[in-house]
C-alpha cells in the first residue's frame, strides 16, 4: 500500500512551470504532489505580476482610446483617481483563472499541498504549514518551480509604502502625481509607460544609454519616442548614490552626478531573484550559482538525474510562455517521454505601451551570423487599418539575409505587436521565403498587411 506522503513526482511551486510540470506527470498516470506556500495556486503570474499589470495597462488605453473621441464625449480624469477604480475588473479575472487552474488541478488528480518546502534529503521533503504543523513528504522526481521575487538593492530603502518594488505598485491607493523609476527593464518599462499614460510624471533611470537594451534598436527608439510623448523622460548612464522618503510628501533621488529628483512615488524594478533560500537545496545535492540560480542542462536537469528546475529559478529568458514549456518537457524527459520537437523560435512579448515583440534575430545578428542582412520596414501609418483604429505609432522590422530572399527576424512595436508577432514565427519555422509574403493576399483591413508591406521593401530593395 502506497504511503499518503509517498508520491512519484512533487513539484514545488504552482505558477505556470509548476502547474504545466505537474498536469504533465498527472498526465502519464502518475501521482502527482504540487507543493504551493500562497493559499491560492498561480504564482507570482497570477497575483502580483502579469494578470495584474496588464489589466491596469488595458485600463490605461481604453481612456487614451476616450480621450481621442473628445469630438464625442467630453471626458476629463479626476484628480483623487483610484487605482483600483482603474483595475475594477481585476478580481474578476485572478479569481476566474485562478478557479480554473484549481479546477484543472483537481480533474487530474492533483494534490495540492498547502505550505513552504524544504529539502530534508535529494527525495525527502519538509512541508511547514500555516499552522506551524509539518509533514515530510517524499518523491522519486521533483521538479523546482518556485519562481522569483523582486531584487532589493541594499541601498534603497524599500518600505511598500513610497518606495515600491513590482510586488507592491499596485497596492497604492491613489493614482500619484509622479514617480520615478530605477531600471531600465521589461518590468520598469512596462509600468513607466503605464502610469505615464495615465498622466502620471514619470522619469525612469537607469546605468544604460536606452531602456530594453536587448531589443532591436528600431524597436526601443519608438518606444523612447512614445513614452516622451506621453510626458515620460529617460535618464539614461545614471547611477544613484541615495534614495530617501523625506517623511512628509516626497522621494528624494541623488543621482552620482549630484542631480536631485523628488516625485512622490518611486517604483524599483532592478530585475529579481529567485526563490530559493529557504528550500535548503544543498541538502539535496544541489549548490546555487554565483547569480543565486539552479543550474540545469538542455533539458532542465540539475547535478542530481531525478531533480528538475524550471522557470524563473534557472534565469532567462523568464517568460510564462518558456516556464510553461520548460515544466512539460522537463517531466517528459523526467519519465522517459517524447516531448515534441524542441522549440526553435520562441517570441518575446513585452506589454509597455506601446507593446513590442520579437522573434528570430535581429538586424545586428543577421550581420554577424550571416555576413549581412536586408531589411524592410512597415509603419503602422501607412496601413489603412492603422489609421482606422488610431494605431498609427508603430512598426513591423522584418529582418532577412544579405540576399533578400529569406526571413530570419520580426520586430515589431505598436498595439497587437504581441498578436501580430505569430506571424512571423510560423514563418520562421516554416523557412518562408520572403516572396511568400508579397504573393499571399491579407484580409483587407488589417495590421497584418504590415507583413506584405515590409516584404515589399525587401523587393524592391533587391531590384535597386
Amino acid at each position: 500500500m502506497t504511503s499518503p506522503h509517498m508520491f512519484d513526482l512533487l513539484v514545488i511551486g504552482s505558477g505556470p512551470a509548476g502547474q504545466k510540470a505537474a498536469i504533465q506527470g498527472a498526465k502519464a498516470g502518475k501521482r502527482v504532489g504540487l507543493i504551493e506556500q500562497t493559499r491560492e495556486v498561480g504564482g507570482a503570474c497570477v497575483y502580483q505580476g502579469t494578470i495584474p499589470s496588464k489589466t491596469l495597462r488595458e485600463s490605461a488605453l481604453q481612456m487614451v482610446r476616450f480621450l481621442r473621441a473628445t469630438d464625442v464625449f467630453e471626458f476629463r480624469m479626476r484628480d483623487d483617481v483610484r487605482i483600483s477604480s482603474l483595475m475594477t475588473r481585476l478580481d474578476r479575472v485572478v479569481r476566474a483563472h485562478g478557479e480554473f487552474m484549481k479546477e484543472q488541478l483537481t480533474r487530474n488528480g492533483i494534490q495540492h499541498l498547502h505550505g513552504r518546502a524544504k529539502f530534508l534529503s535529494d527525495r525527502e521533503i519538509d512541508i511547514q504549514h500555516l499552522d506551524g504543523t509539518h509533514t515530510n513528504v517524499s518523491a522519486s522526481l521533483i521538479v523546482i518551480a518556485t519562481g522569483s521575487r523582486p531584487r532589493v538593492p541594499d541601498h534603497v530603502p524599500i518600505d511598500h509604502e513610497h518606495i515600491l518594488d513590482s510586488d507592491s505598485i499596485l497596492s497604492l491607493v491613489y493614482l500619484p502625481k509622479s514617480l520615478t523609476v530605477l531600471g531600465g527593464g521589461v518590468i520598469a518599462s512596462e509600468y513607466a509607460s503605464i502610469f505615464a499614460l495615465l498622466g502620471v510624471q514619470v522619469i525612469m533611470v537607469d546605468s544604460a544609454d536606452r531602456p530594453l537594451k536587448f531589443l532591436d534598436q528600431d524597436l526601443t527608439d519608438q518606444f523612447c519616442q512614445a513614452f516622451e510623448e506621453s510626458g515620460g523622460q529617460y535618464r539614461g548612464l545614471q547611477k544613484i548614490r541615495q534614495v530617501q522618503w523625506d517623511g512628509f510628501s516626497k522621494v528624494t533621488t541623488t543621482l552620482d552626478n549630484g542631480q536631485i529628483l523628488e516625485s512622490e512615488k518611486m517604483l524599483v524594478a532592478l530585475g529579481r531573484v529567485a526563490n530559493i533560500e529557504y528550500l535548503n537545496v544543498p541538502a539535496a545535492g544541489l549548490t546555487p550559482t554565483s547569480r543565486g540560480l539552479i543550474s540545469v542542462n538542455e533539458h532542465c536537469q540539475t547535478v542530481m538525474p531525478h531533480i528538475y528546475a524550471v522557470g524563473d529559478v534557472i534565469g532567462p529568458p523568464s517568460l510564462a510562455s518558456c516556464s510553461m514549456e520548460q515544466g512539460r518537457r522537463a517531466v517528459c524527459h523526467a519519465l522517459g517521454l517524447s516531448p515534441g520537437s524542441a522549440p526553435e523560435h520562441i517570441p518575446m512579448g513585452i506589454y509597455s505601451i506601446p507593446e513590442m515583440s520579437s522573434v528570430g534575430l535581429s538586424e545586428q545578428e543577421a550581420i554577424a551570423k550571416h555576413g549581412g542582412a536586408m531589411v524592410g520596414r512597415a509603419r503602422f501609418h501607412e496601413i489603412a487599418r492603422g489609421q482606422i483604429s488610431g494605431m498609427t505609432n508603430g512598426l513591423l522590422k522584418m529582418v532577412a539575409d544579405a540576399q533578400g530572399k529569406q526571413l530570419l527576424g520580426v520586430h515589431i512595436v505598436g498595439e497587437g505587436a504581441t498578436e501580430l508577432i505569430h506571424i512571423g514565427q510560423m514563418g520562421l519555422l516554416h523557412r518562408i521565403q520572403i516572396d511568400s509574403f508579397v504573393e499571399n493576399i491579407f484580409n483587407f483591413p488589417t495590421l497584418a498587411e504590415t507583413y506584405r508591406v515590409a516584404a515589399l521593401d525587401i523587393a524592391k530593395q533587391r531590384r535597386g
